[in-house]
């Protein structure tokens, strides 16, 4: 039978690897075309690889909680109904000299095969950044955490593994890190072979409970200690890692959106028994911004070192909030190309299955500008962080009725109307304040120009 490698995805812009969170098929099992194989996790999205082939997994190649680089092939299929001649010749001579073969023969050969499948496998061995090699294994993820939490090798060596024939995994070395930093700080051992701890008092041991493995230890002041996520941790890399990077700047400017919200109060009901979608002003916005980027393409750009890159197509990034507080950023394709019907549908789409956990990594990659409505928290403007490598993003402030001063042939008048802030933060290493302040007043202008009696 021939074999299909079913490799990591490209999973986004920037994106080189995952870590494998969990098998959803296991050695033996049938697949089916298109049925998720595996669970992968990156800093933007949790998402399951699907099986492009029908046929039986035969080789698993990493372990859960493994780092596995795109590209890299992570388990293998066998087809269905495609004999190999060649494969099927080799299985038959290794069944004819298996037959002839004594007992003994056949044993060594079966422990030989068995040694060769773990071997391949098996995590990669600690031997780089000062480790020293160590007889036993540990996955990726377990060695970037000893390399940052500063746990020497003979520390490693010295957990207790949960897993496989003992191996130590992601929640054994957590649960070793919050003892370990519960205790008395360790004397260092005078030669690696013979590593000696200072046992704290008895008193202040404390072993690793349940509460240590799931999110939260109470501490004797009554504070809580919360562990941030790995989605957590990896949006605040990337947070710190963009100010760091960018020059920010930011523009504001006040719209007078009082026709928008007219017209959808008007076509909101027609529009939701016609399309079976409702209408919210975030494709509105969605629209505008993508009308403003055709007109500034140098704002639809992205920095790689010293070049600048302009964009062919217009990709617009909806920041969603997620139910565990993070943020999560799908990507709407070619927005310019969608009239208010078609863009509806897309946001409503992903906005739903951002809540959901059901993006595809596909959905989630080649963004070119980020919008994001902090206004559905009531705020009325912020100072978003631009989202890298990505040179703009735009905050939609609340929408609210104001007295403002209405301009006519006949006079000045003070009347109520809907106003709303747009937040613009840019990249002034690449973006002057004359291009940013333009675009986001072309965004204004477009939104104060609405026809309130355009058909949908």
């Amino acid at each position: 039978m021939s074999k299909f490698e079913l490799k990591l995805p490209q999973m986004g812009e920037s994106v080189a690897e995952a870590t494998l969170t969990s098998w959803l098929k296991e050695v033996g099992d049938t697949i089916e075309l298109d049925e998720a194989v595996f669970e992968i996790a990156t800093d933007k999205v949790d998402s399951e690889v699907p099986s492009e082939v029908e046929g039986t997994l035969v080789e698993q190649l990493f372990n859960v909680d493994d780092i596995i680089k795109v590209g890299q092939t992570v388990a293998v299929i066998e087809l269905n109904g495609q004999e190999s001649s060649e494969t099927s010749g080799s299985e038959t001579n290794v069944t004819e000299l298996v037959e002839e073969a004594t007992p003994a023969a056949v044993s060594e050969v079966e422990q030989t095969v068995e040694v060769a499948r773990e071997i391949a496998a098996s995590p990669v061995k600690v031997t780089e950044n000062n480790y020293k090699t160590s007889e036993r294994f540990y996955s990726p993820l377990v060695k970037n955490i000893a390399k940052q939490e500063g746990i020497s090798l003979a520390e490693l060596d010295s957990i207790a593994g949960s897993g496989k024939e003992g191996r130590v995994t992601k929640t054994d070395i957590l649960s070793y890190v919050d003892q370990r930093t519960s205790q008395p700080k360790a004397v260092e051992p005078k030669t690696p072979e013979t590593p000696q701890l200072v046992s704290p008092p008895k008193e202040t041991v404390k072993k690793p409970t349940e509460a240590h493995q799931i999110s939260t230890v109470q501490s004797v002041g009554g504070d809580e200690i919360i562990p941030m996520t790995r989605m957590g941790k990896l949006v605040a890399q990337h947070m710190s890692n963009s100010v760091a990077t960018s020059a920010h700047v930011q523009s504001f400017i006040e719209v007078d959106v009082t026709n928008v919200v007219a017209w959808r109060n008007k076509v909101k009901d027609t529009f939701q028994q016609r399309e079976g979608e409702k209408l919210t002003f975030t494709p509105i916005f969605m629209e505008a911004i993508a009308k403003a980027l055709k007109n500034f393409p140098m704002m639809n750009i992205s920095v790689e070192g010293e070049t600048v890159i302009k964009k062919k197509n217009i990709n617009i990034g909806m920041a969603a909030a997620l139910p565990d507080g993070n943020l999560i950023v799908p990507v709407i394709k070619n927005a310019d190309q969608l009239n208010l019907v078609g863009m509806a549908k897309v946001v409503n789409d992903l906005a739903s299955r951002s809540r959901n956990n059901a993006l595809k990594p596909d959905e989630i990659k080649d963004g070119t500008y980020t919008v994001t409505n902090v206004g559905s928290f009531g705020s009325v403007f912020g100072t978003p962080i631009i989202n890298q490598p990505q040179v703009g993003i735009m905050a939609l402030g609340a929408i609210r009725k104001m007295p403002a001063v209405i301009e006519t042939s006949e006079g000045d008048f003070i009347g109520i109307r809907s106003k709303m802030f747009l937040s613009h933060s840019y990249d002034h290493r690449v973006v002057n304040g004359a291009l940013g302040g333009m675009f986001v007043k072309a965004v204004a202008d477009y939104l104060e120009a609405w026809d309130p009696n355009r058909e949908v």
